[in-house]
């Protein structure tokens, strides 16, 4: 069993010299330490030995093992440290090789905008609230005094999923919805997408976002909603932009206008944009309806207030002088990469 142990031993040293790998050793550890290797097997036979040997030759198998492991310990080592200095010679960095030039993704015009208006009204008050995009009729139209034979109710204008549910027009119905939950007073902008059956060209798409706005309270008049909307026009246009209000009609305000701003492009002087009129619309607003409070259970002879819709593709084509809407949603890099 000693010119065994020996032997073991000697094949060992020869076996991790031709060794290549990790794989290698621990196979070669295998064979000799697992439960099946040499070494293991010459431990079990201790047992069928004299009581006069066991004792000297188990005292020299064990140590032969203990040597065995640190030999093979040492080589793992060694051979995890080649390894690993190969590995990274295969993979290190060739710091003379030119860069790699990543584009830097920016905002959406559309996002841009929002995100200006919303902090033009956040600084003089208003909150921002959300309302959902499925919305049933009565949110849409009756509860904003849209009778049932009013144009906007007709199929050609709405998506109606069934006759009760479509996909909100504006964003009004957050109005509504607001009011139902809360007692004046009241400042709040709603902004999201709203959706029409509107055929594609320049100016008109069947999905849009818009940006509702409305404020409640005792004495709120007219006047108010003019002096919060030049401070808006003014604060994303500029301040030498004039502000100019037409009567309108709208079913959930009264009175109502449209609001113009003086051409961008002209200073209000007249050219080809603004059909040398010098002035180019961008919202509808009003003085709340009281059929509209009436609704909503307010009392329309101590509350007042007013309400303004306007688009933001709208509002960001006159901002950036941008010609066509379909831009917007072309996903064109050449056009996202001047914002």
């Amino acid at each position: 069993m000693e010119t065994k142990i020996q032997e073991i031993r000697k094949n060992i040293i020869l076996e991790l010299k031709s060794a290549e790998n990790l794989q290698d050793i621990e196979k070669i550890k295998t064979n000799i330490l697992g439960r099946k290797g040499e070494l293991t097997l010459l431990l079990r036979q201790l047992g069928s030995l004299s009581s006069e040997e066991r004792p000297k030759l188990g005292k020299l198998l064990h140590q032969h093992k203990k040597e065995i492991e640190l030999i093979l310990q040492k080589k793992m080592i060694e051979m995890g440290k080649t390894e690993k200095e190969k590995k990274l010679k295969e993979e290190g960095i060739d710091i003379s090789l030119p860069g790699k030039i990543f584009d830097r993704g920016t905002m959406h015009p559309i996002n841009l905008i929002l995100k200006e208006i919303e902090d033009v009204f956040l600084g003089l008050g208003f909150k921002i609230e959300e309302g959902p995009e499925i919305e049933l009729d009565y949110y849409n139209f009756e509860a904003l005094n849209i009778p049932k034979d009013h144009p906007a109710r007709d199929d050609q204008d709405s998506f109606f999923v069934n006759n009760e549910v479509l996909l909100r027009t504006h964003t009004s119905p957050v109005e509504i919805r607001v009011m139902e939950k809360q007692q004046p007073p009241i400042r709040i902008i709603a902004t999201g997408k709203c959706y029409r059956r509107d055929s594609t060209d320049s100016t008109h798409s069947p999905m849009f976002h818009q940006i509702e706005g409305l404020a409640v309270d005792k004495n709120i008049t007219f006047g108010d909603l003019k002096g919060v909307l030049t401070v808006f026009v003014q604060r994303i246009f500029g301040k030498d932009r004039k502000v100019r209000f037409r009567p309108g009609f709208f079913p959930f305000t009264e009175p109502s206008a449209e609001v113009d701003v003086s051409c961008l492009l002209c200073k209000g002087r007249g050219c080809r944009s603004c059909g040398y009129t010098g002035w180019l619309e961008i919202m509808g607003a009003g003085v709340t309806d009281p059929a509209v409070f009436n609704m909503v259970g307010y009392d329309p002879e101590i509350y007042s207030g007013f309400a303004f819709g306007m688009g933001a593709e709208r509002i960001a084509m006159l901002k950036y002088g941008i010609s066509d809407i379909r831009l917007f949603f072309e996903n064109d890099l050449r056009f996202l990469k001047q914002f």
